[in-house]
C-alpha cells in the first residue's frame, strides 16, 4: 500500500463509479492513456485484472468489489484532511477555552468576557490559571488556548497581538490625611508602599525605572496579587503603584484615587499571546477576536 500512487486510487474510484476508463479520465482532467496506464499500473499492483469490459461497460472483479470499501475510505480521508477547517459557530459551539492570565485581567477582562459569552456563546465555558514559568510550554501543548498579559520571554513559533498601552498610577485612599490632589516626590518617598510581587503584569518595570531614578520605597507590605490591594489602599494609609486600568476599575469600586506618578514610567504593550500550531483554528481565532474587542484599545 505505501508504494501506491494517489493517482491510481483517484483512477480505481472513478472507473468503480461510471464503470468507463474514457469518462474517468475526463472526470479527473487526465489524458485517457494516463488513465489507462495507471490501471494497468493498479492491476500489477493487486496482482487482478479489478476491471473487465463487459456490455454495460468496465465492471469490477471480486477483488476489486473487496478492496473499494478500504480505498475509497482512504480517498475520504485525504479530502476531509485537504477541506478547509469547519466554522466557528459561536452561537452553537460546545467548547471550553483555557486561558491564562494575570490577576488584573481577572479584574478587567473577565467579567466583560463572560457577559459577552453569555448572549453570543452560551455553551462556551472558560477556565482561568495564572500565568507563570510553565505558560509557554502549556500554549505550545495545547494545554492553554491564550494567555494575556505581560510576557517578554517568549520563543519562536509564538504569535502576539498588542491589546492596548499600559502605564502606571498611584493609589491612595480618598481619606488619605497627608495626600492631596497631587503627589509630590517626597511624599511618594515617605510614604509606606504596598507592593505586588506579581509576574505577567510588568510591575518589574516600576522597581527598574525607581532604581535607575535612586528611589526607595518605604515598603510595609508585599502581597502575591492585586486581588486585594484596592481593598487594603483604601482602609490604610498604604500607597500602592498599579497598572492604570486597574486602578480605572478600583476607582470604581473602593473609596480610592488615582494620582499621577511624580516618575515618569514608560508605557508597555498588554498582548495575547498564542503558540502557531493553533494560529488557523477557527476556535481559537474567535477567542482572539472576541478579547482583542473587549480589551483592545
Amino acid at each position: 500500500m505505501a508504494r501506491l500512487d494517489l493517482e491510481w486510487l483517484a483512477v480505481f474510484d472513478e472507473v468503480y463509479k461510471t464503470a468507463s476508463v474514457t469518462r474517468a479520465a475526463e472526470r479527473l482532467g487526465l489524458a485517457q492513456a494516463a488513465a489507462s496506464t495507471a490501471l494497468n499500473k493498479l492491476r500489477a499492483h493487486f496482482d487482478d485484472r479489478l476491471f473487465s469490459r463487459t456490455a454495460r461497460g468496465m465492471q469490477p472483479t471480486p477483488r476489486a468489489q473487496a478492496l473499494y470499501p478500504a480505498l475509497r475510505e482512504v480517498l475520504a480521508r485525504l479530502e476531509s484532511a485537504r477541506a478547509s477547517p469547519s466554522a466557528f459557530l459561536p452561537a452553537e459551539a460546545e467548547r471550553t477555552f483555557r486561558i491564562c492570565m494575570t490577576d488584573i485581567s481577572e479584574i478587567v477582562l473577565l467579567p466583560a468576557l463572560l457577559n459577552h459569552l453569555r448572549s453570543a456563546a452560551p455553551r462556551v465555558r472558560i477556565e482561568v490559571e495564572k500565568i507563570g514559568t510553565d505558560s509557554a510550554r502549556r500554549l505550545e501543548d495545547g494545554e492553554v488556548d491564550l494567555a494575556v498579559g505581560f510576557m517578554p520571554q517568549l520563543d519562536a513559533g509564538f504569535y502576539q497581538q498588542v491589546l492596548f498601552k499600559q502605564n502606571f498610577v498611584c493609589l491612595a485612599a480618598q481619606s488619605h490625611p497627608r495626600i492631596a490632589a497631587r503627589l509630590s516626590r517626597a511624599a511618594y518617598a515617605r510614604e509606606s508602599h504596598v507592593v505586588v510581587m506579581a509576574s505577567g503584569t510588568g510591575h518589574a518595570i516600576v522597581d527598574k525605572v525607581l532604581a535607575r531614578a535612586g528611589v526607595e520605597r518605604q515598603v510595609a507590605l508585599r502581597v502575591p496579587s492585586f486581588l486585594g490591594v484596592a481593598r487594603i489602599v483604601a482602609e490604610t494609609e498604604l500607597i500602592a503603584t498599579v497598572p492604570l486600568r486597574y486602578g480605572q476599575v478600583m476607582q470604581t469600586r473602593e473609596p480610592v484615587r488615582m494620582l499621577q506618578l511624580p516618575h515618569a514610567m514608560p508605557h508597555y504593550g498588554v498582548k495575547q499571546h498564542w503558540h502557531e500550531r493553533f494560529h488557523t483554528d477557527p476556535g481559537n481565532a474567535w477567542l482572539r477576536r472576541t478579547v482583542a474587542g473587549l480589551m483592545g484599545d
